[in-house]
């Protein structure tokens, strides 16, 4: 059976489905509420944000959103970030300086990651991006991405006995990340884990998607997928040996993505996707096998349909899967915790924690 941790959720402020709409309502006088912080993350595939205030270990959700802009389209062939993927991106960076500024925030942290670390135009575009919405967005460095994933994840990780295998698989690149629990957290999410190294590889699903198109309806290319990422991962693997460690036991896989959360879905039967339902779940490993499964079975009409998946996601899924069973199949744990939760929720828990941390002005 499957079970649940306490962690942070959405909160009731923010509408069903409003991040997917990008929707929200409007900002009530400051006055009344704490501090509210703003978290941007855009990606190779998605911008994202959210904004909240600070709720006794973690935060309270005051709007969210959410937009397919698809900025690494193309940038397997060309190197570059093309004007059509950069003008939606900016469009939706726009939304989200508007919405930061209706509720007044005292902070925003706003990040770029794999489509603007390998684009030729990567730099431009950021300084565009910063020039037209007032953002101080940046690039981070893989680093940075899993660490803010672990800060986020930190109550998953240590409901591990030992250690912890986190992974991201994104849209433009996938990230590892091996964690050591200390020993004496008794299953507490105020213990930090440590990190024992970390890995990037330059493959994600908008990449496979473009560069192995059809490839993973088959079996014979899913196969030669899954073949080659496990190669990727494969040094990482000879570094730190984690196959063994996962032998000796106390060792969970940790998995933060949409490809991962879909899965969780298709596993449980949920007939439509609820974030409650999913994030912090921890699955054994016949139930997450047989989640995979049943995708690889459905065919394209079917996923496009089904309504944890959709059209907006259908070219990804697949090639998700195949990168999720290249690291299943190198790691094979004994169960899998699910994470709804990712980059965002890592910089508004940072922001948070600075601002508590900073010593208070005299009032005169």
């Amino acid at each position: 059976m499957a079970t649940n941790v306490a962690v942070p959720r959405l909160s009731d402020s923010t509408p069903a489905g409003a991040e997917r709409r990008g929707e929200g309502r409007g900002a009530p006088d400051r006055r009344a509420r704490p501090p509210a912080f703003a978290a941007i993350d855009l990606g190779t595939n998605n911008c994202r944000m959210l904004i909240g205030v600070p709720s006794g270990g973690g935060f309270h959700v005051l709007d969210s959103f959410s937009r397919v802009v698809r900025l690494g389209e193309g940038l397997y062939r060309t190197g570059m970030l093309s004007d059509a993927a950069m003008d939606r991106a900016i469009e939706a960076l726009s939304i989200c300086a508007d919405r930061q500024r209706r509720w007044q925030v005292s902070a925003t942290r706003a990040i770029a990651t794999e489509a603007c670390r390998q684009a030729e135009n990567g730099h431009a575009f950021i300084a565009r991006a910063r020039t037209e919405t007032g953002l101080p967005i940046e690039t981070i460095s893989p680093r940075e991405e899993i660490c803010l994933a672990m800060e986020s994840c930190a109550s998953l990780i240590t409901q591990a006995e030992r250690r912890a295998l986190l992974f991201d698989i994104g849209g433009g690149s996938t990230e590892i990340a091996w964690v050591r629990v200390p020993a004496a957290h008794g299953g507490s999410d105020r213990v930090t884990p440590q990190l024992i190294g970390y890995h990037t590889i330059p493959v994600g699903v908008v990449t496979l998607s473009e560069r192995c198109a059809g490839w993973c309806e088959t079996e014979a290319g899913f196969a030669g997928v899954v073949d080659e990422v496990k190669a990727l991962l494969r040094p990482f693997e000879e570094t730190h040996r984690i196959s063994q460690e996962i032998r000796m036991g106390g060792v969970r896989l940790v998995g933060t993505s949409g490809t991962v959360t879909t899965i969780a879905g298709i596993a449980l039967n949920l007939d439509r996707y609820r974030r409650g339902a999913i994030d912090g779940t921890v699955l054994p490993h016949d139930v997450v096998a047989a989640g995979l499964e049943s995708i690889r079975a459905m065919g394209r009409a079917r996923l496009t349909e089904h309504p944890c998946i959709g059209a907006d996601r259908v070219d990804f899924v697949l090639p998700g899967c195949a990168i999720f069973a290249a690291i299943e199949e190198m790691w094979p744990a004994a169960d899998l915790a699910v994470a709804d939760r990712g980059l965002r929720e890592g910089m508004l828990m940072r922001l948070i924690r600075n601002a508590r941390s900073r010593p208070r002005r005299c009032q005169a």
